[in-house]
Order: C-alpha cells, then sequence, then structure tokens
C-alpha cells in the first residue's frame, strides 16, 4: 500500500445543473445539523446591527465624534498635559485623543461586561522601551480611565455591577447600537 501522501487525490464530483439541497446529518448528541448550511446576507437578516457587526476602528471613529459633539461629555482641563502610561515619552499628540480612548473604553465594555479599572490598565498598557536594558510591560494610566468610566456613567452609558466593574446600561447599548448601525450602513452605501 502507498503512503498516503503519494496517493492520487480524489477529483471532485461534477457539478450537477440542479441546486443539491442541504443534507441534514446527526451529531454526536442528537441534534440535526445542516451540512452545507448557507449562511444568510445582512440584507436577509432581521436582527439589528450591533457594536460586534462593524469593524473596531471605524466605530470608534464614529463614536468619538459622538461623544466630541455631545455636550454632556467634555473634556478635562489636564487632557494635554498627562502622558497614557509610564512607558510613554510624552502626551498623545492628537486633539482628540481623549474621545477616542473614551470610545474605546466604551466599545470594551460593551464587549465584557464586568471589565473594571485594573483590566483595562492591562489592555491599555504598553512596553517600557529602556534604551539598551530589557523591555517591561507597563499599565496604563488609571487616572484617565477613571474620568472616562465616571464620565460614562454620568452620561448613563454604563452602570456599576454588583460584583465590581461596569456593564453597559440600557441606555448605553441603544445609544452604541444605534451608532454601530449608522456605521454599517454608512459603509454598505460604499
Amino acid at each position: 500500500r502507498t503512503p498516503r501522501r503519494f496517493r492520487a487525490r480524489r477529483p471532485f464530483p461534477a457539478a450537477s445543473s440542479a441546486p443539491s439541497l442541504p443534507r441534514t446529518i446527526r451529531t454526536q448528541r442528537g441534534q440535526s445539523h445542516s451540512k452545507n448550511y448557507i449562511h444568510p446576507t445582512m440584507a436577509e437578516e432581521t436582527r439589528g446591527i450591533c457594536v460586534r457587526d462593524v469593524p473596531a476602528q471605524a466605530f470608534i471613529a464614529a463614536y468619538s465624534e459622538h461623544l466630541k459633539n455631545s455636550d454632556k461629555f467634555e473634556l478635562p482641563i489636564w487632557a494635554d498635559l498627562v502622558k497614557t502610561t509610564v512607558a510613554k515619552e510624552l502626551a498623545p499628540y492628537g486633539d482628540d485623543w481623549y474621545y477616542i480612548r473614551a470610545a474605546s473604553i466604551a466599545r470594551k465594555v460593551y464587549l465584557r461586561p464586568g471589565v473594571g479599572v485594573g483590566q483595562l490598565r492591562k489592555w491599555y498598557g504598553s512596553n517600557n522601551r529602556r534604551g539598551a536594558r530589557t523591555e517591561h510591560f507597563r499599565k496604563a494610566n488609571s487616572g484617565i480611565i477613571r474620568s472616562v468610566l465616571i464620565q460614562l456613567e454620568e452620561m448613563k452609558v454604563t452602570e456599576a455591577c454588583e460584583g465590581g466593574g461596569r456593564r453597559m446600561s440600557r441606555v448605553g447599548q441603544q445609544d452604541l447600537d444605534r451608532i454601530a448601525g449608522s456605521v454599517f450602513y454608512d459603509a454598505e452605501d460604499e
């Protein structure tokens, strides 16, 4: 018998002109599962668009613009002086960096309910490059994250969890889903 790697591959079955119906197979626990399942397109789906359905960069840009135009979310006076982490040499160059960080934090809270300041510090941290010496990971500035979460809570976008951390409120989830829908349909039109 020849080894598998030297055997000739079987040719694919000839494509018939009649469309084949999806075959249903039984899985190990008895549930039926369609082998040739065709995923519906977004136009065929009846559910709404949520934050998971749009690219992160596009959503964060749109939501940061929304926060910038909102009169409830304001830029702190120390925003042009502070560094985002100990590992950075300078403060961020962009004028809108605080709104972008706030939009990113709101997206993180939406995707992972119960996330707290400590987890977000770890997420936004970076390597401290110390010249010729070895790099070490440093967490992000907790004051920025905490001030963003406090402002989002005052806007009724997030709320505190019982076991600690934050989660999206009903109003905040609707707000973020509405903006995600507008981002999705704008990208679909292009």
